[in-house]
């Protein structure tokens, strides 16, 4: 694995974690609520691409 690609998907995994300690439980269906629900799962599935690259993507486009 590409050091490059494991330094990016851990920023994408610490963004997820900050994003998520700001997530307010007790009124989950506030805008800025979801808004923050969605960040957290970009960002997730961001660093699961970059960590693992599930469906080979990033070998067929490499970084530049």
């Amino acid at each position: 694995m590409d050091r490059r690609r494991t330094i990016v998907g851990l920023l994408y995994l610490a963004v997820a974690g900050l994003m998520a300690i700001t997530v307010d439980p007790t009124d989950p269906i506030a805008a800025d609520s979801l808004a923050r629900l969605f960040v957290v799962i970009v960002a997730l599935l961001l660093a699961v691409l970059y960590l693992f690259d599930p469906l080979g993507i990033l070998e067929r486009h490499p970084l530049h």
